[in-house]
Protein backbone atom coordinates (compact mmCIF):
# COMPACT_ATOMS: atom_id res chain seq x y z
CA UNK A 1 0.00 0.00 0.00
CA UNK A 2 2.91 2.18 1.19
CA UNK A 3 4.89 3.13 -1.80
CA UNK A 4 7.35 5.87 -0.09
CA UNK A 5 8.12 8.62 2.72
CA UNK A 6 7.17 12.09 1.51
CA UNK A 7 8.57 13.88 4.43
CA UNK A 8 9.01 13.59 8.16
CA UNK A 9 8.87 17.00 10.66
CA UNK A 10 11.86 17.45 12.82
CA UNK A 11 11.21 19.46 16.16
CA UNK A 12 14.09 21.70 16.46
CA UNK A 13 15.34 24.06 19.21
CA UNK A 14 16.46 26.47 16.51
CA UNK A 15 14.90 26.43 13.08
CA UNK A 16 17.39 28.86 11.40
CA UNK A 17 20.53 26.79 13.43
CA UNK A 18 19.02 23.47 11.85
CA UNK A 19 18.71 25.07 8.10
CA UNK A 20 22.43 26.00 8.43
CA UNK A 21 23.44 22.55 9.51
CA UNK A 22 21.60 20.44 6.93
CA UNK A 23 22.52 23.00 3.91
CA UNK A 24 26.24 23.09 4.63
CA UNK A 25 26.95 19.55 6.05
CA UNK A 26 24.01 17.53 3.91
CA UNK A 27 23.72 19.72 0.83
CA UNK A 28 20.22 19.95 1.50
CA UNK A 29 17.70 23.14 0.08
CA UNK A 30 15.89 25.15 1.88
CA UNK A 31 12.12 25.55 1.19
CA UNK A 32 9.80 28.31 2.53
CA UNK A 33 6.18 27.55 2.30
CA UNK A 34 2.25 28.43 3.63
CA UNK A 35 2.35 31.35 6.16
CA UNK A 36 6.27 31.47 6.14
CA UNK A 37 7.21 27.70 7.18
CA UNK A 38 10.52 26.21 6.56
CA UNK A 39 11.55 22.90 5.45
CA UNK A 40 15.11 21.14 4.51
CA UNK A 41 14.53 19.74 0.61
CA UNK A 42 16.50 16.93 -0.76
CA UNK A 43 15.79 13.93 -3.56
CA UNK A 44 12.00 13.41 -3.84
CA UNK A 45 11.72 13.86 -0.03
CA UNK A 46 11.79 16.81 2.32
CA UNK A 47 11.85 17.60 6.45
CA UNK A 48 9.47 20.12 7.61
CA UNK A 49 10.88 22.00 10.64
CA UNK A 50 8.70 23.14 13.74
CA UNK A 51 10.37 25.09 15.94
CA UNK A 52 9.77 23.75 19.73
CA UNK A 53 7.04 25.57 21.41
CA UNK A 54 5.11 26.89 18.74
CA UNK A 55 4.98 23.68 16.65
CA UNK A 56 2.58 23.73 13.45
CA UNK A 57 -1.04 21.84 14.17
CA UNK A 58 -1.41 18.64 14.32
CA UNK A 59 1.74 17.23 15.53
CA UNK A 60 3.42 14.44 17.85
CA UNK A 61 2.20 13.69 21.05
CA UNK A 62 5.49 14.58 22.61
CA UNK A 63 7.22 16.83 20.08
CA UNK A 64 11.39 17.13 21.30
CA UNK A 65 14.61 18.12 19.58
CA UNK A 66 16.77 15.13 19.43
CA UNK A 67 14.52 12.45 19.61
CA UNK A 68 14.86 11.33 15.81
CA UNK A 69 17.30 9.09 14.38
CA UNK A 70 17.85 9.38 10.61
CA UNK A 71 19.35 7.09 7.78
CA UNK A 72 20.54 9.29 4.52
CA UNK A 73 22.00 7.46 1.55
CA UNK A 74 24.46 9.00 -0.28
CA UNK A 75 25.96 7.76 -3.27
CA UNK A 76 29.26 10.09 -2.55
CA UNK A 77 32.68 7.38 -1.51
CA UNK A 78 32.93 7.16 2.25
CA UNK A 79 36.21 9.02 1.97
CA UNK A 80 34.90 11.66 0.53
CA UNK A 81 32.10 12.03 2.86
CA UNK A 82 34.54 11.58 5.89
CA UNK A 83 36.99 14.20 4.39
CA UNK A 84 33.71 16.64 3.84
CA UNK A 85 32.34 16.01 7.18
CA UNK A 86 35.63 16.94 8.94
CA UNK A 87 36.15 19.94 6.83
CA UNK A 88 32.47 21.35 8.28
CA UNK A 89 33.81 20.39 11.76
CA UNK A 90 31.78 17.33 12.33
CA UNK A 91 32.68 14.90 14.44
CA UNK A 92 31.82 11.43 13.74
CA UNK A 93 31.17 8.91 16.53
CA UNK A 94 30.92 5.74 14.60
CA UNK A 95 31.58 4.44 11.32
CA UNK A 96 32.55 3.28 8.98
CA UNK A 97 30.67 0.56 9.84
CA UNK A 98 28.45 -2.06 7.85
CA UNK A 99 24.86 -1.91 8.33
CA UNK A 100 21.51 -3.61 7.08
CA UNK A 101 19.72 -0.87 4.90
CA UNK A 102 16.30 -1.15 3.79
CA UNK A 103 17.41 -2.93 0.19
CA UNK A 104 21.07 -4.45 1.29
CA UNK A 105 24.13 -4.06 3.24
CA UNK A 106 25.08 -0.27 3.65
CA UNK A 107 28.35 1.18 4.87
CA UNK A 108 27.40 3.80 7.54
CA UNK A 109 29.00 7.53 9.27
CA UNK A 110 27.16 8.01 12.70
CA UNK A 111 27.52 11.99 13.84
CA UNK A 112 24.85 14.39 15.52
CA UNK A 113 23.05 17.46 14.26
CA UNK A 114 22.88 20.60 16.62
CA UNK A 115 19.85 19.04 18.22
CA UNK A 116 21.48 15.61 19.05
CA UNK A 117 19.58 13.53 16.76
CA UNK A 118 21.74 10.55 15.25
CA UNK A 119 22.39 11.08 11.46
CA UNK A 120 23.58 7.79 10.03
CA UNK A 121 25.27 8.83 6.47
CA UNK A 122 25.58 5.64 4.50
CA UNK A 123 25.81 4.52 1.30
CA UNK A 124 25.22 1.17 -0.75
CA UNK A 125 27.83 -1.62 -1.01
Amino acid sequence: MIERMDHLVLTVASIERTLDFYQRVLGMRRQTFGEGRSALLFGVQKFNLHQHGAEFEPKAMRPTPGAIDLCLITEWPTAKTLAHLAEQGVTVEEGPVVRTGATGPIESLYFRDPDGNLVEVSRYL
